[in-house]
């Protein structure tokens, strides 16, 4: 199962030159994972043809319109909940600090919480440590595959992959709070910038209560939950 991990780690990163050429060695690795369910494969597969089919530009610039433009399809997992900056700081250098833990470098210029760089983290773990980190983004991934699958877009087959592997169903209460949120239109460049203006935001709303490392991201979504249901009251 974690070889899958790996697999959705390629298939979420930005489109390459040597993503596209790496199809046929892919497509075994995929073929050869006994583990992962066959419609998950197929999902899996149709994805990995989607990109290698479709022009390297265009197939680029899909992808910049979806998850770099797209605040709300964004794959920086800490983009989802709202928060204190200096938070969302603690919650990546702690993150950070759980790869160092493990063995797992990455590059100064890489920011931890981005889901493919998780994914492949994920992939070098044991199947119970990484089916923990897959339950705790969990309602942020539901949230990205329903809102992708609005779009029609095919990379929502990679998180009807991930949902799949779980293995308890996302809890909906979890993820009501994150399709509250409102959406942004790529192609409206105002709208676009008015939303990257608004708070930074983060897996806490509070540090006070946040447990070190990947919990932070359990901690943060259920402080995030009684953020939304339950707003502070104003001052007569």
């Amino acid at each position: 199962m974690v070889n899958i991990y790996r697999i959705l780690s390629l298939l979420l990163s930005y489109p390459s030159a040597e993503l596209q050429a790496a199809r046929a060695e892919i497509e075994t690795a995929l073929a050869g994972d006994v583990l992962t369910r066959t419609i998950d494969k197929k999902r899996a597969a149709r994805l990995l043809e989607a990109v290698c089919d479709t022009d390297l530009y265009d197939a680029q610039e899909r992808y910049v319109l979806l998850f770099d433009r797209t605040r709300s399809l964004s794959l920086h997992l800490f983009e989802h909940v709202h928060g204190e900056s200096r938070d969302r700081g603690q919650a990546m250098v702690d993150l950070a600090a759980h790869y160092e833990e493990a063995g797992f470098n990455i590059a100064a210029r890489e920011l931890p919480d981005y889901l493919p760089l998780l994914l492949e983290f994920m992939s070098t773990r044991t199947p119970e440590a990484a089916a923990e980190l897959l339950e705790q983004t969990g309602p942020i991934l539901a949230v990205l595959r329903q809102r992708l699958d609005k779009r029609g877009s095919v990379y929502a087959n990679a998180f009807w992959v991930l949902e799949a592997l779980m293995k308890h169903t996302v809890d909906a209460a979890a993820v009501q709070p994150l399709l509250e949120q409102d959406e942004d239109d790529p192609t409206d460049l105002a709208s676009l910038d008015r939303i990257w203006e608004d708070e930074a935001v983060t897996f806490l709303g509070n540090s006070g209560d946040a447990a070190c490392g990947p919990d932070r991201l359990r901690t943060a979504l259920r402080a995030h939950q009684r953020s939304v249901h339950n707003p502070p009251q104003t001052r007569e």
